[in-house]
């Protein structure tokens, strides 16, 4: 009795053969028939095709630069919520909000308005000149010094400006026609956006960066231009504010940028550096910024009020 046989298939489906029967003529063998070669197929899951490449957006690139910015925008959103000038708040009007003034300070001891005063404007074009240079700035140093970074620069040499502009102010006030002293209002990210670029002139140093030599140096000649060019108009403003009525806090301006100059100097950059290296140097400088802070705070505290 023979074993081989096939079953006849219904209409429209092709025949099935067991592996006993003999393949149909032309088909080949099995195991490669003379002339046929066997298809050889990759084993289940060794093939992955390949998948598109997806461009982070920008914001998640340097997320800290948009929260600071979206911050001082909201704040000013709520300003004018509440009814105040878009072009030129009252001096009222930003002290609510949180602005800095050396009697404030060093009299009813707010010193919380060392930091508030540096997400509170003067004006929408207060507000869209400072967030065009925190912005600019912003996407270039976070990549060097994290996010974690970054806001501690903008906290921490903000703060230090505001303190300088506290003691400025305190020490040397503007008196009136009748030789009382009276004290200005300050408000602004002017300072930290200064203490960024400071830090950025710093880091753009750095040997570690995998970046051409020539173009780290066109880079950072950029932000030393910047910071040159901005201190000079804020000094030439103040020139004229006898006749403008508008004047600029430059103290704020060069305490920042010195706080900036001196809080990279530890750092090494994020990029092209061991990642435990990177965070070590970033809580030293942090620490030591915090610390010589609180002691100028205490100094500041402790300065005489003006004559009169």
């Amino acid at each position: 009795m023979s074993s081989q046989f096939s079953v006849p298939p219904p209409h429209g489906e092709e025949s099935v053969y067991l592996a006993s029967d003999p393949l149909p003529s032309g088909t080949g063998s099995l195991h490669g028939g003379p002339g046929v070669q066997p298809e050889i197929l990759p084993p289940e899951g060794s093939y992955v095709p390949p998948q598109p490449v997806r461009r982070r957006p920008l914001w998640a690139v340097a997320p800290a630069t948009y929260v600071l910015v979206g911050i001082n925008c909201a704040v000013f959103l709520a300003m004018v919520a509440q009814r105040i000038s878009l072009w030129m708040p009252s001096v009222d009007q930003l002290m609510h909000w949180g602005a800095d003034r050396p009697n404030n300070v060093l009299i009813y001891g707010e010193w919380w308005r060392i930091v508030t005063a540096m997400f509170v404007h003067v004006g929408i074009l207060h507000l869209a000149t400072n967030m065009w240079c925190l912005w600019n700035l912003g996407l270039l140093a976070e990549p060097l010094m994290g996010s974690v970074g970054l806001m501690a620069v903008y906290i921490l040499t903000g703060a230090a400006g505001n303190l300088l502009s506290t003691f400025y102010n305190w020490v040397w006030p503007i008196h009136d026609a009748s030789g009382v002293p009276f004290f200005q209002a300050g408000a602004g990210a002017s300072g930290a956006v200064f203490g960024i670029a400071g830090a950025l002139i710093i880091l753009l140093k750095s040997k570690l960066l995998p970046v051409p030599p020539q173009e780290l140096k066109r880079l950072r000649k950029s932000v030393i231009y910047f910071a040159a060019i901005n201190l000079v108009i804020g000094f030439s403003i103040n020139f004229g504010s006898g006749l403008t009525g508008v004047s600029v806090d430059n103290s704020a301006h060069v305490g920042g940028f010195a706080c900036g100059l001196l809080f990279a100097m530890p750092l090494v950059p994020r990029v092209g550096s061991l990642r435990s290296v990177f965070q070590t140097r970033m809580r030293l400088a942090i620490a030591l910024i915090a610390g010589l802070l609180v002691l100028f705070g205490f100094y500041v505290a402790h300065v005489p009020p003006p004559q009169g």
